[in-house]
Formats: C-alpha cells, structure tokens, sequence
C-alpha cells in the first residue's frame, strides 16, 4: 500500500486528500498532517471582520470530516521534511512516505517590517481566522472613535484581494453608519497601479479600481514600501509618514520554514507543470507553497498571488499525476493555470478573470455587479458544503 502524505488542511491539502482517496481507494494510505483542525473559507474573512460572519459561519472540523472518508489525521505542525530518506518530521513524530504533497500556505513574515503584524506589531492582519477575529475587535473600537484608516499591503505580499475588500466594505459600513466624513480612508499598496494584482493587471482592472476608489473618496498610495510602523504612523521608505487609527496590512509572504529548504531563497518550492518537485518527483507543491516568477519586474517587489482557485486545480492535477505513475498510466495533461475571482465592494462585487494566470493571455477583465454579489455569497456556501462531505470531484 502506498502512503501519501498531505501537509496542510485548506483548500489544496483537503482537495488533495479527497481526490488521492476518491481515485486510489484501499490501494493507498492517505495522512494529512495540519497544526490546525479546522478547515477556514478564507475569502470570507473580510466579511468576519466587518461583523457580517461568525467563525463558526466559515470554519469546518476537518478530523471528522476526513475520517468519514478513511482519511488519517495527525494533528500536529510539520517541522522537516527529508527529502532523501522521504521523511516528514512533525511535533507528532516522523511520518514516512512515498509521495508527499505540500499545501501549507504563506509564512506571514511580519518581521521583515519593524512594528509590523498584530502579534508583535501594531497592524491587523486578515489571513488567518485567529487574526481575523482580532482585526474584528479592533473594527469596533474604530466605529466607537473614528479616525483614519488605512488598508492595504506591503512589498513582497503575494495576495492583493482581500485589501481590495475591506476598502470597499469599510467604505459601505461607514456610509451606512452615517460617519464616513469622520474616517480618512487610504489604500497603501506594493503594487505599480491599482488593479495589478501581482499578475500585471487583469484586462480593465486599473481603470475599474481607479475609477470606484474615486467614486467612493479612497485615497491610494501605490508603489510604496514600508519602512516601519509606530503606534500612530505607517513610515514609506521614501519619508512619507501615513497616520492611522486602524491600519490592516498584508505582510510579506514567504515559504512555511517546514519546507522552505526545498525552495528558492524566500522559500517557494520550483515545479514542473503537473507541480512536481524539479529535482524530487515524488514531492509535489500546490497552492501559495508553489513558485511562480512574476510577470513583469515592478519598482517595489511584489509576489504573485495563488488564489484558492488555482490551489484547488493545482490539488486536482498533482493527485492525478500521483494516480498515473502508481497505475502505471499516461500522466494527465496540466490545465493551464487561471485566475477566477470573485471580490466583494460591499453594496456589490466584481468578477475577475484572467487565463492564463500570466501574459499574454487569451482572457483578460473584470466586471462589476450585483450578480457578482450573489455569486459570491453563493460560492461560499457551495464551496463549504463541497468540503464538508468531501465532494472534491464537484467543480
């Protein structure tokens, strides 16, 4: 019997496990290995933060849910991994494999900025659901005394989208609380222009973004780096100082230390294009884990984004590829990589594609509407019923 080995339980990790046990059955032990047990919609922790959701709205139990599907769990953070002896070194104890896949995210690396980060910091952060439930309690305190705002990310994040939210769902909440001319509101962003997303814009998406921000009075400051942050101030590297009374910023990305070794100097891991390891092919790498060269060089770096769509494709693609090689059978053919994603604006959202991920492109836009609203609150709900009862094979 085969043993594969998961690390990580979101998007990627769970769709992996799902797919391994759907195609290989009792010819395989499949173990996913997470320092967390509880699978988070991530896209909905904006609407967390603005008081619209409760955890418990957007978060699933995944030890059940996986051992319903004869799925083995170890509960517990990955340390190592040895690549020779083909070896996961976690809290729990080594773990032995013959194919690993890694799914373990970002590394938040709030320390590259002085005073960044809400641990040892003075920022909020929306990528977790623990500091998302921090953020939301810090929102409060800003609606009982309003003062400036300040949203946004700093150079080398890779994931734009969730900023783009909470700027547009700040400004809908204050306008519905009759106190949006008490807050200044600005977005501070890595990116070159509004709308680049880290993939060099998608389609109309400059236009789009400079034109709501204008509508709405959202300040942006683009193309700047974060030198440090203070108690009251975001000090840019070129002396600007930005005052704030609340100021949620994306950090720097950078592969999780478990597995960084395997990586290029920030830590993300090269793969070939059924994202198997270039040197190790029975380690695969899906999601943010992954390394992709940005499109464009930029004048303050930014990463590129791998949205839970791409990561659920990529988890399709490397259990296929494993079930090809441990059958015996052609390997699959790679679906090109693309960007579909919805982004909530409050009273409304936009639809956002691009494929290929990268340019040129065969399809590049984005669109706004209610219907993208209703899509998108849609979405959550299909997509949590889908994990919840392990129907990875559903679009």
């Amino acid at each position: 019997m085969s043993r594969i080995v998961i690390l990580g339980g979101s998007f990627g990790g769970l769709t992996a496990a799902f797919e391994l046990k759907r195609l290989l059955g009792r010819e395989a032990e499949v173990t996913v290995v997470s320092d967390d047990d509880r699978f988070v919609f991530l896209p909905s922790l904006p609407w967390l933060i603005m008081g619209w959701r409760r955890p418990e709205d957007i978060t699933l139990r995944i030890s059940g849910i996986l051992k319903a599907k004869g799925i083995d769990f170890v509960h517990a953070a990955a340390q190592q991994v040895d690549p020779d002896a083909s070896k996961v070194s976690t809290a729990a104890g080594d773990i032995s494999y013959d194919y690993l896949v890694i799914s373990t995210g970002p590394h938040l690396s709030f320390d590259e900025i002085p005073g960044l980060g809400p641990d040892k910091g003075y920022t909020d952060c929306t990528f977790t659901l623990d500091h998302a439930v921090r953020t939301a309690v810090n929102w409060q305190k800003l609606l009982e005394s309003p003062g400036p705002v300040v949203v946004g990310s700093s150079q080398m994040a890779s994931c734009f989208g969730p900023s783009y939210e909470l700027a547009y769902e700040i400004d809908m909440e204050l306008r519905r609380r009759k106190i949006r001319h008490k807050v200044p509101l600005l977005y501070l962003t890595s990116e070159p222009y509004l709308g680049h997303m880290g993939v060099g814009g998608l389609g109309n998406s400059k236009r789009f973004f400079e034109d709501t921000f204008a509508e709405k009075e959202i300040k942006a400051v683009v193309n700047q780096a974060i030198e440090e942050v203070t108690p009251e101030e975001v000090r840019l590297k070129d002396g600007t100082r930005i005052p704030y009374k609340f100021a949620v910023l994306a950090p720097p990305f950078k592969g999780v230390p478990a597995v960084a070794p395997l990586g290029n100097p920030r830590g993300f891991i090269p793969v070939d294009k059924n994202f198997r390891h270039t040197k190790h092919k029975n380690i695969f790498i899906i999601g943010v884990a992954m390394a992709i060269a940005p499109p464009e060089p930029t004048p303050v770096p930014v990463g590129v984004p791998k949205t839970g769509f791409m990561t659920v494709k990529m988890a399709k693609t490397a259990a296929a590829t494993i079930f090809s090689d441990l059958k015996a059978v052609s390997a699959p053919i790679a679906p090109e990589l693309e960007v579909v994603c919805l982004m909530d604006m409050g009273n409304t959202a936009a639809l956002m594609k691009a494929s290929p991920v990268l340019p040129p492109r065969q399809t590049a836009y984005t669109k706004g509407g209610i219907w993208a609203k209703w899509l998108k609150v849609g979405f959550e709900k299909y997509f949590l019923f889908k994990m919840k009862n392990g129907l990875s094979h559903l679009p």
